[in-house]
């Protein structure tokens, strides 16, 4: 089931709804009961699938199967940061290139939006706090990144998450394909088989010591590719099994 959110012409109040076809059957709210009104997904503007209190991110979390890590080289637990809400962007968002960074660039992710409150959780049971999956770029100013004492301009700036097109409810995260394409180049083509630590993993290893509340996103990291984006590029993230997230930087 894809959960959409999004808008109609002329209204401002984003509305819930359930992707049928090439129509959306609103609810009432996340979640809720069918409404019995339906748009047409031509005629929506979609806005990004949560309204996140935050956004928990993991830093190296995949192997290259072609260039195997020695063990000990390996992150011996997620590398975490964090993202404001506020740079949640909607699908095809314009990201304009901001004017305090020259080194902007692009990670595909595969994003979990959770669904019930998660505190100390074990693993086996991870999942079943999920409420979905999406796809997610994670966007750095990198020169900012390493010049400030923190990452909060390098990772949060406005705009700095794109996320979308919806959420799928019906996926197992555990081996699905990620492609992140550049103009229509392919960057980045991996599979989640082959990430460090498995979203389970991840969800439980937050939940020992930050509780996680519904609504919030947790980005997976991201397979090797990732690099620089200029003025006019176009980023495309696909995830199989759930669709793609698409970005113009101008």
């Amino acid at each position: 089931m894809k959960l959409v959110r999004f808008v109609v012409s002329g209204e401002e109040r984003p509305l819930w709804g359930v992707l049928e076809g090439d129509s959306i059957r609103v609810t009432d709210g996340l979640g809720g009961d069918f409404t019995g009104d339906r748009f047409p997904l031509a005629k929506v503007s979609l806005k990004a699938p949560a309204e996140a209190p935050k956004i928990v991110c993991v830093g190296k979390n995949y192997v290259d199967p072609a260039k195997p890590t020695p063990a000990d080289e390996l992150p011996k637990e997620p590398g975490l940061f964090l993202k404001a809400a506020n740079a949640l962007a909607d699908p095809e968002q314009s990201l304009p290139y901001p004017s305090f960074t020259k080194e902007l660039a692009f990670e595909g992710e595969l994003a979990v939006v959770i669904g019930r409150t998660m505190k100390k959780v074990r693993e086996s049971d991870a999942l079943d706090y999920v409420l979905g999956y999406s796809c997610a770029i994670d966007i750095t100013a990198k020169d900012c990144q390493k010049t400030d004492l923190q990452w909060v301009r390098a990772k949060s700036a406005d705009c700095f998450c794109p996320l979308g097109p919806w959420i799928e409810t019906d996926l197992s995260p555990q081996n699905v394909m990620l492609r992140t394409r550049i103009n229509g180049e392919v960057r980045q083509e991996s599979s989640t088989a082959h990430m460090i630590f498995p979203v389970a993993f991840i969800l439980s290893y937050i939940s020992s010591f930050m509780t996680l509340l519904s609504g919030d996103v947790v980005l997976t990291g991201t397979p090797k590719g990732a690099g620089p984006l200029q003025r006019g590029d176009v980023i495309e993230v696909s995830i199989e099994g759930i669709g793609t997230l698409k970005t113009p930087v101008v």
